[in-house]
C-alpha cells in the first residue's frame, strides 16, 4: 500500500491523478497540497490548504513516509507577471521536491512539465527556460524513480472555460491537430492516467515527450 502526496489536486491534470489515487486498492493515503479546497469527501483523502508555497516548509511533517510524489501545479502562460511565473514554475517546484527527497528519500517523482523544456536554460521563451530550470534541479536531486512529462497540446475531456484566445482555438482545431499524430496533442485524461501510472510503473525513459507519454500509457494497459 501506497501514501502519495500531490501538488495541484485542483487543477486540470492533477484532479485526475487525484481520481485515479482514491480509486485504487494499492493506495492507503492520498495528501493533497493546494491553495484550495478540492471539494471532495473521502476517507484517504488529507488535504494541506497552502496559501503561500513559499513558506511550505511549515507542512514539511506531510512529506514524511511518503512513496510517490505527484507535481501538478502550474500557471498559464500570460495569466500572471513573469517573476510570478518563474516562482510558481520553478521555486515551487524545487520547495516540493527538496522536501519530499529530504523526508521520504525513497519516493517515486511524477513531474508534469511541458513540450519545449529547455535543459540549457537559455530559451527567449519563459515557460521553456523556467521548466527546464526546474527539470535540471529535480535531475539532479537523483530520485531513485523520477519521471518528466512533457506534454504537447492538452485536449480537455471535461468541458471548461478555455485560458486564452490560444486554448479556445486549439480545442476548435484539436480533430485536425490529432491527425496529425502523436508528436502533437493528448488527451487530458490520457496524461492524467499516464502520470498516475508512472507512480507504480516506473518509465524508461526519464524525459518523456509527448509521443513517449502515449506509447508508455499503452503499455502500461
Amino acid at each position: 500500500m501506497k501514501r502519495v502526496i500531490i501538488a495541484g489536486a485542483t487543477g486540470m491534470i492533477g484532479s485526475i491523478v487525484l481520481r485515479h489515487s482514491l480509486a485504487s486498492d494499492y493506495v492507503e493515503e492520498v495528501v493533497s497540497i493546494s491553495r484550495k479546497p478540492t471539494g471532495i469527501s473521502h476517507p484517504k483523502l488529507k488535504e494541506i490548504l497552502v496559501s503561500d508555497f513559499s513558506n511550505l516548509e511549515k507542512h514539511s511533517t506531510a512529506f514524511e513516509n511518503i512513496d510517490i510524489g505527484y507535481f501538478c501545479l502550474g500557471v498559464y502562460t500570460g495569466a500572471v507577471a513573469d517573476d510570478l511565473f518563474k516562482k510558481i514554475t520553478v521555486d515551487y517546484t524545487i520547495l516540493f521536491a527538496d522536501l519530499l527527497k529530504s523526508k521520504s528519500p525513497e519516493a517515486h517523482f511524477s513531474f508534469l512539465s511541458g513540450a519545449g523544456a529547455d535543459l540549457t536554460e537559455q530559451s527567449k521563451t519563459s515557460f521553456a527556460r523556467y521548466k527546464g530550470m526546474a527539470e535540471n534541479h529535480l535531475m539532479g536531486l537523483k530520485f531513485d524513480s523520477l519521471a518528466i512529462f512533457r506534454p504537447a497540446y492538452i485536449y480537455p475531456n471535461v468541458p471548461r472555460k478555455e485560458p486564452n484566445l490560444m486554448y479556445t482555438i486549439s480545442r476548435m482545431l484539436y480533430p485536425v491537430i490529432k491527425m496529425l499524430g502523436k508528436k502533437y496533442s493528448i488527451e487530458s485524461e490520457q496524461l492524467g492516467k499516464a502520470i498516475f501510472a508512472a507512480g507504480f510503473s516506473p518509465t524508461e525513459k526519464q524525459i518523456l515527450e509527448n509521443q513517449d507519454i502515449l506509447s508508455y500509457l499503452k503499455e502500461s494497459n
